[in-house]
């Protein structure tokens, strides 16, 4: 027998979720196994006829104080953290009556299920468990002499090894597993600490932890010699981490990033008041329009810019219908993303084998509050998550002209997507779709040209005699430092301008929009998007 083999003699099951949990015990129990199990745990398993010791023989005491004390114990702990060998820590087992556990079986009561399910605060507090995560750190700390399973998934990895080994675990496996339990309780501390920095309005807590799932590895990240995974975190927003992919190719790492904003762009668009698509490439919304209906909202939106549409991601605020699954499909497209689908669109998506059609199940709330985080160089930034929305905002109107209703209308669907848009954004948009998009430059003015000559390309493209942007309004995402990125607007033909404003020359750029008879509304809130 291989000197790293730990042979399973006694077993402390304590379990939230009971999936698969009997039939993990028969095993135990039939290699003789001494199982011992607290509350629910163990008058489940007495249920299914399995001989169970309570745990409170082990500890000699009951369980107290609604069950917040049962598992805190010398009997208990002293059982996990024991080193076998070690002539000190078997004389203090044999001294105070301690008998060995070889095997723990901890999941943690389900606080991130209770917080998800808009529980009262009292409620998601009586959901920290305590003795769990003592007892997982302890049989992890332990893993020498000890095996720890946090997650019903490793059953089965527990089971072949002890049926390989004629009832002991490898000291890889018991490593593995060790390694995982640590991860579950940062992640299990992370969202309880970050739950309660929310419920104290505590926007910069002295320790921000991160926590979550492993959704899926994937091939490679942004590039071939990349590693990558996507993972899943307590906040159920929805978007990726909670669709159902219906079909298609496993998502890549670019995928997921660029679903994720055409998705949550296409949340700006309450789905009650019209329809609308919005199409990405790289991040950025390469077309974005309403409609009457979303095979109406999807043309409009891919004549803003048909050729970066190849190979982009589809985001529609409605389920997905046949008229619109129909069109969709006639040119390559990664990603379809929608709250649902019909049945019939479903099946027309299926005759694309490749297409990724995800349902999130409803859309994000653009005002929903919560922390977004990037990494750097030795930390990460957080910030709370740009949940301005345009339809909130007091537009100040600082020119001579006013916008008329029909430009009062563009200039907020502009403003809406170039939240979406990555800095230096500008959005041409007419009759509520996107004309132009200029994105990521490092100068305004190019951001602006780039528009401008985008719509024009598009109207070459559709066989028009003058530009898309001809008659447009234009949204910045942040002021105008110098008049030159609102005098190439208008000389593309832009009618109207709404942009934060607060630049020291303000003043200079509004005359420059008197001067070119431009209405223009500053909004008072910057969307910088790096």
């Amino acid at each position: 027998m291989p000197s790293d083999l730990k042979r399973i003699g006694r077993a402390l099951l304590s379990v939230s979720d009971k999936d698969g949990l009997v039939d993990f015990a028969r095993v135990l129990a039939a290699r003789d196994v001494e199982l011992i199990s607290t509350g629910g745990t163990r008058k489940a398993l007495v249920d299914a006829g399995l001989t169970v010791r309570d745990v409170s023989d082990v500890t000699g005491y009951p369980e107290m104080m609604d069950g917040r004390v049962k598992t805190l114990h010398p009997g208990v702990h002293g059982g996990l953290l024991a080193i076998r060998g070690n002539p000190e820590h078997q004389a203090a087992m044999l001294a105070h009556g301690i008998g060995l556990i070889d095997l723990l079986v901890v999941n943690l009561y389900p606080f991130e299920a209770t917080v998800a399910a808009g529980e009262p605060f009292e409620a998601c507090i009586e959901n920290i468990d305590i003795g769990g995560p003592a007892m997982i750190r302890a049989a992890a700390k332990n893993h020498r002499d000890v095996a720890v399973v946090v997650d019903p998934q490793d059953y089965v990895a527990v089971l072949e090894d002890l049926e390989t080994h004629d009832g002991s675990i490898t000291h890889t496996l018991r490593r593995s597993l060790a390694q995982k339990a640590y991860a579950r309780t940062a992640a299990y501390d992370a969202a309880i600490s970050n739950w309660l920095a929310g419920e104290i309005g505590e926007a910069t807590p002295a320790y921000r932890a991160l926590g979550g799932v492993l959704a899926e590895p994937m091939r490679y990240g942004e590039n071939p010699h990349q590693r990558a995974a996507f993972y899943r975190t307590p906040d159920r927003r929805p978007g990726v981490a909670t669709a159902r992919q219906v079909q298609g190719k496993q998502l890549s790492y670019n995928n997921i990033n660029d679903t994720d904003a055409a998705f949550e762009c296409v949340g700006e668009f309450d789905p009650a008041r019209t329809a609308a698509v919005v199409i990405v490439k790289h991040a950025n919304p390469c077309g974005v329009a309403e409609g009457d209906d979303l095979i109406t909202a999807y043309e409009r939106a891919l004549a803003c810019d048909p050729v970066s549409a190849f190979g982009g991601i589809v985001a529609l605020n409605r389920t997905l219908d046949a008229q619109a699954a129909r069109k969709i499909v006639e040119i390559f497209t990664e990603v379809i993303i929608a709250p649902d689908a019909t049945e019939e669109a479903i099946a027309i998506v299926g005759t694309k084998k490749n297409l990724r059609l995800l349902l999130a199940g409803g859309l994000p709330d653009p005002r929903q509050t919560g922390f977004t985080v990037r990494t750097v160089a030795g930390g990460f930034l957080t910030q709370s998550r740009d949940n301005a929305v345009v339809d909130d905002m007091e537009l100040k109107v600082v020119t001579q002209r006013a916008p008329t209703d029909q430009e009062l209308e563009d200039l907020r669907f502009a403003f809406r997507v170039a939240k979406h848009v990555k800095s230096n954004a500008i959005v041409y948009a007419k009759e509520r779709a996107t004309v132009g998009i200029g994105a990521g430059q490092m100068s305004r003015v190019d951001s602006s040209r780039i528009a401008a000559w985008k719509a024009a390309e598009a109207a070459r493209q559709a066989g028009l005699s003058e530009s898309l942007a001809k008659g447009s309004v234009v949204a910045s995402d942040a002021f105008f430092p110098f008049a030159d990125g609102l005098l190439a607007a208008a000389e593309a033909g832009a009618t109207a301008v709404i942009q934060p404003g607060g630049s020291m020359r303000d003043a200079e750029v509004i005359r420059a929009a008197d001067e070119a008879g431009l209405a223009m509304v500053f909004t008072g809130h910057r969307h910088f998007r790096h």
